[in-house]
């Protein structure tokens, strides 16, 4: 039996597939992007298929290299503000291929287990505090509305068929080789030697930020976790500890040791709730550990755009 990942080349695919390979895993992807095989070999991926996630695909994986034991689907939009400029290209390639995933595991593959990257934007707003996995969801743009209706067709396949599906509600996941979004911005202004930075929002807006090389081994974690005992679960991939958006500028300033002055807008972005926190209780009841602090994840990620500016 093998393992699957979807979206295999995206940001957080791609250190998925380094985590689970180190741990002795067979590896095979689908998904976007022009892999040659010594590439493909580079990442852990013993095979890589550049493509939608549709059946041909599908079969031809598993003409290959037998069904899946464990499926991770990673594949889907990955921005709100794309999300509000091409809502149906969003819905394309979250909504869309979570059918054709779910229909395919439904036909071929029923016994395989099921992992779900999907977002705390189906949360919305007005949350003070940390969010339970139970409260009403209330999405605000397109992405946080597709991801809610994927994990809709999860929770209907696992009720009506029996896959056996959880769901990982992923906070804000930095880290190594993420190349937009706020650290991408900050940095590549910093690297501009900018006097002021001048960003949107008030800067008091709270996130849950989680670097990308926990979030991996949370994700195979879930993957082995007792908690199949039911077809359907969701997860919140959040670490319980809330930082601004001003902080984490601060922490970027720091660590490129720079005199630059932030300044915000105090504008709100559509689609952006004031905080997002994780109730991060069934993640301790895993005995997971978080293990990257933030502020070594903010000093990595600097080095790590410093090698990337001077390549």
């Amino acid at each position: 039996m093998s393992t699957w990942v979807t979206g295999a080349n995206g940001f957080i695919g791609r250190h998925l597939v380094r985590e689970l390979a180190g741990a002795g895993h067979a590896v095979h992807g689908v998904g976007h992007g022009a892999l040659d095989p010594a590439q493909a070999r580079a990442l852990g991926l013993q095979t890589w298929i550049n493509g939608e996630v549709d059946a041909a695909n599908l079969n031809a994986l598993a003409a290959l290299h037998g069904l899946p034991s464990h499926v991770f689907h990673l594949a889907g939009g990955s921005s709100v503000g794309l999300s509000i400029e091409r809502p149906f290209e969003d819905f394309s390639r979250t909504v869309a291929s979570t059918a054709r995933l779910l229909e395919w595991l439904r036909s071929f593959a029923p016994e395989s287990q099921l992992v779900v990257a999907s977002s705390a934007a189906v949360y919305g707003a007005d949350h003070a505090g940390p969010i339970a996995e139970s409260v009403a969801l209330a999405p605000m743009s397109p992405y946080g509305h597709h991801k809610r209706m994927m994990e809709q067709l999860c929770q209907s396949y696992a009720q009506s068929f029996g896959i056996h599906c959880m769901v990982v509600r992923l906070f804000s996941v930095y880290g190594p080789n993420l190349r937009k979004q706020l650290l991408w911005d900050i940095c590549s202004r910093l690297r501009s030697q900018v006097g002021t930075l001048n960003l949107g929002g008030t800067g008091a807006e709270i996130r849950d930020w989680t670097d990308v090389r926990d979030v991996v081994r949370l994700l195979a974690s879930v993957a082995e976790a007792a908690a199949w005992q039911h077809d359907f679960g969701v997860i919140n991939g959040g670490s319980g500890r809330g930082v601004s958006v001003a902080e984490i500028a601060d922490g970027l300033i720091r660590h490129w040791d720079s005199n630059t002055v932030v300044r915000f807008s105090g504008v709100a972005r559509p689609g952006d709730p004031t905080s997002l926190l994780a109730d991060n209780g069934r993640v301790l009841g895993m005995n997971f550990e978080w293990q990257i602090p933030l502020e070594r994840g903010l000093a990595d990620y600097v080095e790590w755009f410093r090698s990337v500016a001077r390549a």
